[in-house]
């Protein structure tokens, strides 16, 4: 779920340590113009420095993301917030080479590497998922990736098809993305330390655990990388049904060890695992008020409580840019950091090794820099993405739907949404014939705004296939079932209770028109829906009655903290989500009756 080309490559040969064989990287290209600096890191004599380059949740958008999505909340000139476009990989690649650049013109000799925390893939816009996903791939190698970790959604198309994406080889089912030439795999290793399949042992992962880059020196880094061990509940059950997904504290400590008895002195944890952040501004001091005083969420105790021998944390999964320090078990002071998804930012990371390899914990800075839209494109990047647009241009660029302003999604702060009230109401409308009474979407199942604003030459407030399919890309199928009212209620409440409750994302269904209730976010886990305020279709709810409620198949298999759907019954396949979506945009809207931005008014917040 949330759902090969000529490409020539210049490669050089990396000898990786440890676990697995040689990679091929890109050579870094580079620019003249600087980009704004990191603090430089104090070496002293005999000191390495080090650059990394760190990215996160990038979800296949080669291109910046319109709306709310696609935007950055700053501190501006004023002092004040302010908000802007941000994205597209080709710019972020002349950032990168910006500030390769400028590390090497800071410190002779540094050596810079580019490196990620899952979830480069999965969920993309049709650019990218036409493909599944090899123009992301093609064009992380010539932006210079190194490394990266394995997230939830590189599992959206199972443990094979991710395989497939690192060894190579043209799609099972739909063959190679272009005729007759192959698709050859990622120049970059993904790691995998705490996954493995169930009926293997923990200590043999699907993909390596870790990975070494020997610097010309002969100084080590070592990269531990692993996703969350909520992964499962993060995407279609069906596809990590067969995967185990360990404890992250505990896989970590075994490889930090493993990699400090092959001498690895210097340890990077790329995790896909996050936070949150007081404030909007993503440049906010997250230490404001003491080591990670403003930094919410399970990386801040992972990272407390993982081994010393971790010099720091990159990390991924809840797309929210932040520069963190926590304290180590040993009491010592280590970064956590992280992009904002989409390509919107990056991670400068500066520090330096002393002459046994170790990581001077008191050198290491870090900052973000927004990828503004006003960057130019990097010419290589820029090529491999107008390729395959190219290949993509006719299927993304039809017309379905004409709307008369934005409706915002994805970026919205609201937990309903006007756009989660047109995707409810289209599900609806496109099971009737399964007796379809309302339909629930989990916040994740929509991946971006709908926007006024033209994205190419079908003019203002037309809504193209790419569009739609950038809202809705993992094209999931429709579930219709049936539940008893007292189980409509519990599913309701399990928006605020179980696994949701101290969640660090969004976990209110968006809700079709025929459901309406309120909400006291004063009160504590389930408590806060008020049951006696739910109506389904004007009516109070009766706990001993039937109702017909359609979910996407990720929901239907109890995703996101939602187990009470796993119970209902007379289940019918009804279709698939972005169908639905199309079929809606479709039927009722035109350039004389274009779609309105609905109120999203159905939940009362008290």
């Amino acid at each position: 779920m949330h759902g090969a080309s000529p490409r020539p490559r210049s490669r050089r040969g990396l000898a990786a340590l440890g676990i697995g064989a040689a990679f091929a990287l890109v050579p870094a290209l580079t620019s003249a113009a600087a980009a704004p600096s990191a603090p430089a890191a104090p070496g002293g004599g005999g000191a390495t420095p080090v650059q990394l380059l760190a990215v996160n949740d990038l979800h296949g958008n080669l291109d910046a993301v319109e709306g709310p999505a696609g935007s950055v909340t700053r501190t501006g000139p004023d002092g004040k917030p302010e908000t802007v476009q941000a994205g597209g990989v080709p710019r972020l690649a002349t950032l990168l080479d910006r500030s390769r650049a400028d590390a090497r013109a800071t410190s002779r000799g540094t050596q810079s590497l580019t490196v990620a925390a899952g979830d480069m893939i999965g969920g993309s816009p049709l650019l990218s998922a036409a493909f599944h996903d090899e123009p992301t791939v093609e064009a992380l190698e010539t932006m210079g990736l190194d490394v990266s970790s394995v997230g939830n959604h590189e599992f959206d198309e199972g443990p094979d098809e991710l395989l497939r994406m690192k060894r190579g080889g043209c799609h099972p089912k739909d063959g190679c993305a272009v005729e007759g030439k192959r698709y050859d795999g990622t120049s970059f290793p993904y790691l995998a330390a705490n996954v493995h399949r169930k009926k293997e042992s923990a200590r043999k992962p699907l993909l390596p655990p870790y990975w070494v880059k020997k610097l010309p020196n002969g100084e080590r880094i070592g990269f531990i990388g692993l996703t969350t061990k909520d992964t499962p509940s993060a995407v279609s059950r069906s596809m990590t049904e067969d995967l185990s997904f360990e404890d992250e504290v505990r896989t970590i400590d075994r490889y930090a060890e493993a990699l400090d008895r092959k001498g690895v002195k210097a340890v990077v944890t790329l995790l896909h695992e996050g936070g949150d952040r007081a404030g909007k501004e993503f440049d906010a001091d997250c230490d404001a008020k003491g080591p990670a005083s403003e930094l919410t969420g399970r990386i801040k105790g992972i990272a407390s409580k993982a081994s010393p021998k971790v010099d720091l944390f990159v990390s991924g999964h809840s797309h929210e840019p932040y520069v963190c320090t926590v304290k180590d078990p040993a009491g010592q002071p280590r970064k956590v950091t992280q992009a904002a998804s989409f390509g919107r930012t990056y991670t400068d990371l500066r520090l330096s090794l002393d002459p046994g390899g170790e990581v001077v914990r008191r050198s290491v800075s870090a900052r973000n820099h927004v990828v503004t839209r006003d960057t130019p494109e990097q010419p290589a990047v820029s090529r491999v993405v107008e390729k395959w647009r190219d290949r993509s241009a006719k299927m993304a660029n039809e017309p379905v739907g004409h709307v008369s302003a934005d409706i915002p999604g994805r970026g919205s702060d609201a937990v309903e949404t006007p756009l989660g009230d047109v995707l409810t109401d289209g599900q609806v409308e496109a099971t009737r014939g399964a007796g379809a009474d309302l339909a629930l979407l989990n916040w994740g199942g929509m991946r971006a705004d709908l926007v006024h604003k033209a994205s190419g030459k079908e003019g203002e407030g037309v809504v193209t296939y790419g569009e739609a399919f950038q809202v809705q890309p993992f094209d999931n199928p429709l579930v219709t079932m049936t539940l008893t009212g007292e189980q409509l209620v519990q599913v309701l409440r399990e928006q605020f209770s179980g696994t949701n409750e101290n969640s660090t994302y969004p976990q209110v269904l968006q809700l079709s028109d025929a459901l309406r209730y309120e909400a006291d976010l004063s009160r504590k886990g389930a408590d806060r829906l008020l049951s006696g305020t739910v109506r389904v279709k004007g009516k109070p709810v009766d706990p001993d009655g039937k109702y017909r409620v359609t979910v996407n198949d990720f929901l239907a298999q109890g995703g996101n903290g939602f187990p009470t759907l796993r119970e209902g019954t007379e289940r019918v396949n009804s279709g698939r989500d972005l169908g639905a979506f199309v079929d809606y945009l479709k039927k009722n809207t035109s350039p004389a009756n274009p779609l309105a931005r609905p109120e999203a008014n159905r939940i009362t917040f008290r």
